[in-house]
């Protein structure tokens, strides 16, 4: 019999709230199978199955909070697939040495493999919580995964359902709708550190506006080489330059101990907007990548987020933070920095408008507003306007971000 606890998913995790078992007593498992979802402070995980044979037993409930190293549930080990894997790792050697071919019968007698529905666990929560099973949910999306639209739709096509009465007439038939929702996991640590953010650092908003014009120029003449890259990338890069010509703002304050931190790694978080909450993914050493693995690294790091498949090491360690709220239509805010970093950076909507040329002619130019909120315990205003003036040269004359990479 093989216990599964709950381990340590994430640095500094002490505990976790089991949300949702995806098999019961008497299940047959195979390795690597998906138990249980847990929600930890910063994402719902899912726990694997270390081995493949039939769940014997659940220990713990869905709703349960419980410490690290807590056994949740118990699995008898298949001794088929054991006595055959034996044998087969026994047998390769002396076949391989006689140029044998060997045909893993291990593989041969697994368990049937399981095929899930595509979908995020905060997405498979909402469905639970009313009661609907997502194998009857259809997807909106070419790639097959359904999101929290799709489960919003199905729970309004079954409100509108026409049920036959006695007499032959129809009438619609409807379901409540929950009128609350648990203030816990993600959103809870959301609150929290924003909270103790808001509190805790004496917030000032800068704001700025940048002509993206020859930038979106400069893209269009990649695209046309056969180099898709989006604008996220070379903000990124524009702002990691900008860092290094700034340090205060890629730092930290350590009150304890009356000084500032000046970090040497260029840690970039991306906040993300996701059906779990705001998740922030981090681009390690930013400094050292070229845009086009920024990119790359951004796609990358947004579909996981967005798929709730994110790493713990993902999202750590962040020196400063971007928010790109733009694509969702905002035209100014004033963010929140994210604790215990000294500036957050966020890009809104760029718009189309007349400007005054170099020639004193009115055009049409693509103007972006940025704002950048900072701790006035770190860096003055003069620094921070600064700050965004060299930025703002950089995306203005995307010429001079080249250069600043040679």
């Amino acid at each position: 019999m093989l216990e599964v606890k709950l381990h340590d998913i994430g640095e500094g995790m002490t505990e976790g709230e089991v949300i949702h078992y995806l098999v019961k007593v008497g299940d047959s498992v195979m390795t690597d199978q998906p138990l249980v979802e847990v929600q930890t402070d910063k994402m719902v995980a899912e726990l694997t199955s270390p081995c493949s044979g039939i769940v014997k037993e659940i220990r713990i409930e869905a709703g349960e909070t419980v410490q690290v190293g807590t056994s949740l549930l118990y699995i008898e080990i298949d001794e088929d697939i054991r006595t055959v894997q034996k044998s087969y790792v026994e047998t390769k050697p002396i076949a391989e040495e006689k140029g044998i071919p060997v045909i893993n019968v291990a593989e041969k007698s697994r368990p049937i493999p399981f095929n899930r529905v595509l979908a995020a666990p905060y997405t498979r929560k909402i469905a639970r919580d009313n009661n609907i099973n997502i194998e009857d949910v259809h997807a909106s999306d070419p790639s097959g995964r359904i999101t929290e639209d799709d489960v919003f739709q199905f729970l309004k096509g079954q409100q509108t359902e026409m049920e036959p009465k006695k007499d032959g007439r129809v009438e619609e038939v409807s379901q409540e709708i929950p009128d609350e929702i648990p203030f816990r996991g993600i959103r809870k640590k959301i609150a929290e550190k924003m909270t103790k953010s808001l509190f805790t650092i004496p917030h000032v908003t800068h704001f700025d506006e940048v002509n993206m014009t020859n930038l979106f120029k400069l893209r269009e003449q990649l695209i046309v080489a056969g180099e898709s890259v989006g604008v996220s990338a070379f903000l990124i890069k524009a702002l990691v330059i900008s860092l290094k010509d700034f340090p205060i703002f890629n730092a930290e304050l350590d009150e304890e101990n009356s000084r500032i931190l000046l970090k040497k790694n260029y840690h970039i978080g991306i906040a993300t907007n996701t059906e779990s909450g705001l998740l922030v993914p981090v681009i390690h050493d930013a400094d050292k990548k070229s845009i086009k693995e920024i990119n790359e690294d951004v796609k990358g790091l947004t579909a996981k987020a967005i798929a709730g498949k994110l790493q713990p090491f993902e999202m750590q360690n962040s020196t400063f933070t971007v928010s790109n709220v733009g694509p969702l239509g905002s035209t100014g805010a004033t963010p929140i920095i994210n604790y215990p970093e000294t500036a957050l950076i966020a890009f809104h909507k760029t718009k189309k408008q007349p400007i005054v040329n170099e020639y004193d002619e009115i055009v049409i130019g693509h103007i972006m507003t940025l704002s950048m909120a900072f701790d006035h315990r770190v860096a003055d205003g003069a620094t921070a306007i600064a700050f965004t003036n060299r930025f703002t040269s950089l995306i203005e004359q995307p010429h001079m971000l080249m250069m600043e990479m040679i």
